[in-house]
């Protein structure tokens, strides 16, 4: 059977996961600066060794609260997505870090133990999920890289 493995961290007391495969690095520099006229899901700026890298507050993108800075908060730095375009593919040079409350450990689920995410996961926006799973940790709500960094 084909596993899955995910980055796991926290929004409020949520488990979030986000394949192991879409995460660049995980880094705690936090040094945001805000951008002017954005929209109120991006966080700001960090310079990331040189690359300006794009963060977004994950808590305001899902449809809660923004988050709150504190000493267990990282910016989980995503690989750069290839955009499809008809038949022409292109990469985005485009950095994105997400910033989360906690970072949890990388887990391996089953891909036949990941179910569809239901209709109504409390207030989350349900369209940037791609699934669950029941773990003994309590449930993972896998969130699909693409959605999230959608423009809309």
């Amino acid at each position: 059977m084909a596993t899955k493995s995910f980055v796991t961290f926290h929004i409020d007391q949520q488990m979030f996961g986000i394949e192991i495969e879409r995460v660049r690095e995980i880094n705690r520099y936090l040094d945001i600066t805000q951008v002017q006229q954005a929209p109120s899901y991006i966080r700001g700026l960090v310079n990331l060794r040189g690359q300006i890298v794009t963060v977004l507050d994950l808590g305001i993108r899902l449809g809660l609260a923004a988050r709150e800075i504190t000493s267990k908060s990282h910016n989980v730095i995503l690989n750069a997505l290839s955009s499809h375009n008809g038949d022409e593919a292109r990469e985005s040079r485009d950095t994105v870090g997400l910033l989360v409350d906690a970072i949890d450990d990388v887990v391996e689920v089953e891909e036949n133990e990941i179910e569809p995410p239901p209709a109504n996961i409390g207030e989350l926006d349900g369209r940037f999920l791609t699934g669950v799973a029941k773990l003994n940790e309590g449930l993972l709500v896998i969130l699909s890289g693409e959605k999230v960094l959608e423009k809309k």
